[in-house]
């Protein structure tokens, strides 16, 4: 496995995992069920790490990094917007 591979998977995950967070936190403000907020923190989740899996083993290169750099901008988005 390629290193820049192993690092846009690390990146992703620091970028991802504040993300799913936030996710949540909308969830929350928007609805007021915990079972919506589990709800959207799993599916969040599982779209992180499926994304994670294929950024390590099939995606070129050029699309990786432009996938990474669109979860931090939606990451700095949201957290600006919140």
């Amino acid at each position: 496995m390629e290193t820049w591979r192993i690092v846009a998977t690390v990146l992703l995950a620091v970028a991802g995992l504040p993300l799913v967070l936030v996710v949540m936190a909308k969830a929350r403000d928007r609805t007021d069920s915990s079972g919506t907020v589990a709800v959207t923190g799993a599916v969040a989740f599982a779209a992180l790490l499926l994304l994670g899996v294929v950024m390590l083993t099939v995606l070129p290169g050029a699309l990786t990094w432009t996938l990474l750099g669109l979860v931090v901008a939606a990451l700095g988005v949201m957290m600006l917007a919140s």
